[in-house]
């Protein structure tokens, strides 16, 4: 008989480090900012990096830029050290900061050429392109523009270049929701070209909609990194039911927290280890409407924030 032939074992290779912490510790004299942080982004992939001011959000990009420098631990772009190499590594990003300022008596358009030119490579069309999708006038000196026309003269500048990280702090601060929108856009089309994207941002949907993975930070720690569906697996699933029967008992069931009554029915939270139990519980009491749902990103984050000690 002749021999089987088996078909060879495909692994997977291993993701590449765009960037990489290492026991991160940040002191400003004796107020410590950043304590002990570690974490990597990888190739390709968009890192969300969300907490409330103060946490070290800012303080963590700026060391990553190579404006701060480490009080301990390493900060790697690319390999190379964040601080000692700064000049290599910004020709290959591009970064966005929430609260852009620009140089008065320049127009729009040429703040944009400035930015594109330091890093060596223009693309003409795509800049056009993206000043009709974010519908900004770059004839205008900058001095007459809004908060979010700023905004739009950076992120213009950022996408129009052909970097290979792009660092955005707050990004859309001071855009509308359909200029949000466009943003979502221009961030998808860049991970579709195999661009790494750190988006650190407050806005909870614009999270959930980008990032393959999520670090939250607290008061200078890491207190969890994960993609969105690890820390949900973690946390409870919101359940909205209406019964033909008034249901009782459930709040002695184990794992239900929350409980709230409304003239359409209730509401409570369910650890995920006693969904099962609790649905064969209230199925008792005919059930007429049932809907479930994981908890969104700001539920996650506010959960993390009301924890103690």
């Amino acid at each position: 008989m002749p021999r089987l032939k088996l078909a060879p074992t495909v692994r997977a290779k291993p993701a590449k480090t765009c960037v990489r912490i290492s026991d991160l510790t940040k002191k400003f004299g004796k107020f410590t900012a950043l304590n002990d942080i570690s974490f990597s982004v990888n190739e390709g992939e968009v890192f969300g990096y969300i907490g409330p001011n103060g946490a070290g959000k800012t303080t963590t990009i700026r060391t990553m830029l190579g404006i701060l420098k480490a009080t301990m631990g390493d900060v790697k772009v690319f390999k190379m050290d964040a601080w000692r190499d700064a000049v290599k590594i910004h020709k290959r990003i591009a970064f966005v900061p929430g609260d852009v300022n620009l140089w008065p008596n320049l127009t729009g358009g040429e703040v944009i050429d400035l930015f594109v030119s330091l890093r060596g490579r223009q693309d003409k069309a795509r800049r056009e392109q993206l000043i009709k999708r974010f519908e900004l006038d770059p004839t205008k000196k900058c001095r007459t523009y809004s908060k979010g026309n700023r905004q739009k003269v950076a992120l213009i500048a950022a996408f129009a270049s052909d970097v290979d990280l792009y660092i955005l702090d707050e990004p859309t601060s001071g855009l509308d929701p359909l200029m949000g929108s466009i943003f979502n856009e221009c961030v998808l089309e860049q991970k579709n070209k195999g661009k790494t994207v750190f988006l650190s941002s407050h806005i909870m949907s614009e999270v959930e909609h980008l990032c393959d993975r999520v670090g939250i930070i607290r008061e200078g720690r890491i207190v969890e990194i994960g993609t969105l569906s690890t820390m949900r697996h973690l946390t409870r699933v919101k359940m909205e039911i209406k019964t033909r029967k008034p249901v009782e008992g459930l709040e002695r069931l184990d794992g239900v927290h929350d409980i709230k009554h409304g003239p359409g029915g209730m509401s409570f939270q369910v650890d995920n280890r006693a969904i099962g139990a609790v649905v064969s519980y209230i199925s008792k009491f005919g059930v007429i409407k049932l809907n479930s749902a994981p908890p969104s990103l700001e539920d996650l984050f506010m959960q993390y924030y009301s924890k103690t000690g």
